[in-house]
């Protein structure tokens, strides 16, 4: 499967956007599907996962909530009120069995 993430960019503190990732290759509904992020000079941390059964689970500090669609093919990544200190690199990951990484996609939260 191949993901592709979009839906970052300049964010106003405050702000809340939404990332999507699409999945092609295979049937979103097969995976476990996340969301993680790394900022500049820190290490991958996890954001935010949904199970096959769209059970989810959420890191506090992001303040942000995950869905999926799986008749689109789409996990969302809906964030809230933004800070500064969400500037990151956000990458969806899905699993089956291993993981399959997308690119990622910028936000950076300036005003």
């Amino acid at each position: 499967v191949q993901l592709q993430a979009s839906g970052g960019g300049l964010v106003q503190p405050g702000g809340s956007p939404r990332l999507s990732c699409v999945a092609s290759g295979g049937t979103l509904s097969d995976y476990c599907m996340g969301w993680f992020r790394q900022a500049p000079g820190k290490e991958r941390e996890f954001v935010a996962a949904i199970t096959r059964s769209a059970q989810s689970s959420h890191s506090v500090e992001a303040r942000s909530t995950i869905s999926r669609d799986n008749a689109k093919n789409t996990v969302y990544l809906q964030m809230n009120s933004l800070k500064p200190e969400d500037t990151a690199v956000y990458y969806c990951r899905g699993c089956r069995g291993i993981e399959y990484w997308g690119q990622g996609t910028l936000v950076t939260v300036s005003s």
